[in-house]
């Protein structure tokens, strides 16, 4: 995953003249309609929720909303330029997400699924589950930028 946003970026990069201003949103986890969050929640609906893995990796997240709020202001603001870690101000681990959307959907949280199945059945994307990435939006702090959903809580409240 690394690689390929390397790739992305110096792709992006050999596009930009001098008077022009580049933003760049490296995206974590997108939690909304249509993304990852519907099958990550899927076995806690179904009574089987648990953490995958070891359950200390990192989970660094974003809600859909955010992401496009993040993009507007990209837009908009032209303070704004360089690369920007467009992920929630709390990442978690793996644990306390499957903590938590228990708690929120009022499921059990007790199965414990191995990363070598989850490898097997996602590929390359199991890394993001079993591998984790700690990510946090350090140069957001210093825009005006106010996440919606800035807590996992928050977040599934709002989804789930």
């Amino acid at each position: 995953m690394a690689e390929l946003c390397s790739r992305w970026e110096a792709a992006a990069q050999s596009a930009v003249t001098s008077d022009m201003r580049q933003v760049v949103l490296r995206l974590g986890v997108v939690f909304g309609p249509g993304g990852a969050l519907a099958p990550l929640l899927m076995p806690y609906r179904l009574g089987f929720g648990g953490r995958l893995g070891s359950g200390r990796q990192a989970v660094s997240w974003i809600h859909r909303d955010d992401v496009l709020a993040l993009v507007a202001a990209a837009l908009g603001d032209t303070a704004m330029h360089g690369t920007y870690n467009a992920v929630a101000p709390e990442p978690v681990n793996q644990s306390a997400f499957a903590a938590t959307a228990g708690q929120i959907l009022g499921r059990p949280v007790w199965f414990h699924i191995p990363a070598a199945p989850i490898r097997w059945l996602a590929g390359e994307m199991a890394e993001l589950f079993v591998d984790g990435q700690r990510v946090v939006p350090a140069r957001l702090a210093s825009t005006a930028f106010a996440f919606r959903y800035p807590t996992l809580t928050s977040a599934l409240r709002d989804l789930a």
